[in-house]
């Protein structure tokens, strides 16, 4: 802005009578605008600037300031937010005809904190996500208020998450060790487990993608439930796994058979789902004790 220089002021040493009121200007101060003299009562009246901050009119004895066709008195020619004189300072012409300081400008065109809804000035450190900028210490995550800053973080609709929090409140829960499942996992009878809980209960290997037998809470790779947990066959005295050729089971009083070992002893005839004799310990068609 610059000193208003469409008029002069001065005390009239000749004989001129005032352009409006007709009075004389002798020996009082008159101002001189474009070509016509006239008191300092007349000039505020007839051709003062009107200020565009106070809409006052600018007077003689005022120091003026103009910019772009705009004026204003040098008192009030203060940033609108912060009322600093912006006399010899730099500044802007915003909305409505106001002026700010740099600093204001600046803070009032940064973008605004989600958190704490302040401007984010440039150097401050930030972060940004989804077209939303946070100051990094008002980036807290919504369960435990702590501060997520730069750190991992789990966005739930328009709230977010530390992974501490987000592991505890969402995350799924081994049926094993109750701990929360962040990552890979499977499932077995519609419940979850760490890829390393699911584990044989004997050789303690992982049975993921593996076959494994069940016995109650117990699970066993082929290997172990043969050795440790299968009942052996009387007849081939081989275990019963439930795997492969002879998945069917005989079983009689406290004994077992696979399905293709339970015959007669004389005959060799199969006797599953059949009717069969025992004979002094020994298993027989319904024919052959007779032929003994």
């Amino acid at each position: 802005a610059g000193p208003g220089s469409s008029y002069t002021v001065g005390t009239m040493s000749e004989r001129f009578d005032c352009h409006y009121c007709r009075d004389p200007l002798h020996g009082k101060k008159y101002v001189q605008k474009e070509g016509r003299h006239c008191c300092v009562k007349c000039f505020e009246k007839f051709c003062a600037n009107t200020c565009t901050e106070c809409k006052k009119p600018i007077g003689a004895d005022s120091k003026e300031l103009h910019f772009k066709n705009r004026y204003w008195h040098d008192n009030c020619f203060r940033c609108f937010k912060c009322y600093t004189s912006l006399v010899n300072e730099p500044f802007m012409l915003r909305e409505n005809n106001k002026v700010w300081c740099s600093n204001c400008t600046a803070a009032e065109d940064a973008p605004r904190c989600k958190g704490c809804f302040k401007p984010i000035i440039a150097g401050d450190q930030n972060v940004e996500y989804k077209k939303m900028v946070w100051h990094k210490d008002c980036f807290t995550c919504s369960q435990c208020r702590q501060v997520i800053g730069s750190g991992s973080f789990f966005p739930k609709g328009d709230e977010f998450y530390c992974v501490s929090c987000h592991e505890h409140k969402f995350a799924k829960t081994c049926a094993k060790c109750k701990n929360p499942i962040t990552s890979g996992g499977l499932t077995y009878q519609e419940k979850p487990w760490h890829s390393e809980c699911f584990i044989c209960s004997n050789c303690k290997k992982p049975l993921g993608g593996k076959r494994f037998t069940a016995v109650e809470d117990d699970f066993y790779c082929v290997e172990c439930y043969k050795e440790c947990v299968a009942k052996k066959c009387a007849g081939c005295k081989n275990p019963i796994t439930g795997f492969g050729r002879g998945t069917s089971v005989v079983n009689y009083e406290d004994e077992s058979w696979h399905d293709y070992c339970f015959k007669c002893t004389k005959c060799a005839r199969g006797l599953a789902n059949k009717r069969f004799v025992c004979h002094n310990g020994k298993i027989y068609c319904a024919e052959c004790p007779k032929r003994l």
